[in-house]
């Protein structure tokens, strides 16, 4: 099917489990692709393919997309009848129909990005450990850790003005950062680390832009309006196929569980454990209400503060010697977001305080359920009825 036309250039198609882009003039292409990628004045078609499910998929299903790339695109290529020495593949396990097409333009200058993507199992933050080392061409274990193999944000970039190569690679990297700035807001976290994630380990990009230009553009960097272009609309696709791929989207990130799953913290970890801390009577209503209480906007707002001064003590730029009043002062904030009682922050603090506090994810995780529990405790005094 058809999905749209733009800039005279190229055509945007999406059957079964591709969706591709048909070259209606000439375009220079750079891309990551294993099979057709580098960059190339001679290609026809890019397109991105679903390679199969996200998850439970037969792992030998897989083994030739990563062992003969050529031989996996000759396989979609023939599928779909695309000239295979014409094309520049990329694969992943996403859901074409979540794919999302931005379009954004200036005078003569338009810029169309198609993204799909899952990051709930391989999102990553650059400088995470590896995983694999790639040696006389094949990947050995580096680590215990089993790679996923799924998961991956997958961005092809149609630009309707001609690129020199040093405006193509800064193209690529600008697509880069804007994806990034997407996880970002999103709060995406690292599943190898306990850093933000800044993508996948296994993203792939092609940008191709249209030849013929009398100058040809020699840069895509930030100041830039191809730039400009490029961010706004590989920002808006990358959150708009998480939203649609994954159901990720800012009000699904408005949860104090998703900010400390991080440091591993899980929905019913914490919640058995800030019940545990509870009178019998409390402990209950809290847990009947759990799911109400951590997705409060306050709430959320005060473990958001610690969580990020936190990550202020582990970047250096806030000592740790002040670690102790740190969390005791901000956790007593998730308290008086909890209780609803602000005029209380003072002996929060101090009960808070006087539990101590280390250095550990653990540490944080109890800080976060005492506070909790101490303001939960004042929530519903028993003496003051309803009017409490």
């Amino acid at each position: 099917m058809l999905l749209g036309t733009y800039y005279g250039g190229v055509e945007i198609h999406r059957e079964e489990k591709i969706i591709y882009g048909r070259f209606l003039t000439p375009h220079r292409v750079i891309s990551t692709c294993p099979a057709g990628g580098g960059l190339r004045d001679d290609l026809e078609y890019l397109y991105n393919h679903q390679s199969c499910e996200p998850t439970g998929h037969d792992p030998a299903a897989l083994r030739i997309i990563t062992s003969d790339p050529r031989g996996y695109r000759s396989l979609v290529c023939r599928h779909y009848r695309l000239p295979e020495d014409r094309c520049a593949s990329l694969g992943t396990a996403a859901n074409m129909r979540c794919g999302v097409i931005e379009e954004a333009s200036f005078r003569d200058l338009s810029v169309v990005a198609v993204c799909t993507g899952g990051v709930e199992t391989n999102a990553g933050r650059a400088g995470d450990p590896a995983t694999v080392y790639e040696h006389d061409g094949a990947y050995e274990k580096v680590s215990g850790v089993e790679p996923a193999c799924h998961g991956t944000i997958n961005t092809m970039l149609f630009i309707s003005r001609e690129l020199a190569p040093p405006g193509m690679v800064t193209a690529v990297m600008t697509a880069t950062e804007a994806k990034t700035a997407a996880l970002q807001e999103l709060n995406v976290i690292s599943r190898y680390s306990r850093g933000l994630a800044t993508g996948t380990g296994t993203d792939q990009i092609g940008v191709a832009a249209r030849l013929g230009s009398v100058t040809p553009l020699t840069s895509a960097g930030k100041h830039t309006v191809l730039g400009e272009l490029i961010g706004r609309t590989v920002r808006s696709a990358v959150k708009g196929t998480l939203a649609l791929q994954d159901s990720l989207t800012p009000e699904t990130q408005r949860s104090s569980v998703r900010l400390l799953e991080r440091f591993g913290a899980s929905r019913d970890r914490l919640r058995v454990s800030i019940t545990s801390l509870l009178s019998k009577g409390k402990g209950a209503l809290f847990a009947a209400n759990f799911g109400v209480v951590e997705r409060d906007p306050l709430v959320v707002a005060a473990v958001a503060a610690l969580v990020h001064l936190c990550d202020k003590i582990t970047w250096g730029i806030l000592p740790e010697s002040c670690m102790p009043e740190l969390y005791a002062t901000y956790g007593a904030q998730i308290s008086a977001a909890v209780s609803g009682v602000y005029d209380r922050l003072p002996a929060y603090r101090a009960a808070l305080a006087a539990a101590g506090c280390g250095s550990s994810d653990r540490d944080l995780l109890s800080i976060v359920e005492r506070a909790f529990a101490v303001g939960f405790e004042d929530k519903w005094p028993e003496e003051a009825g309803v009017e409490g």
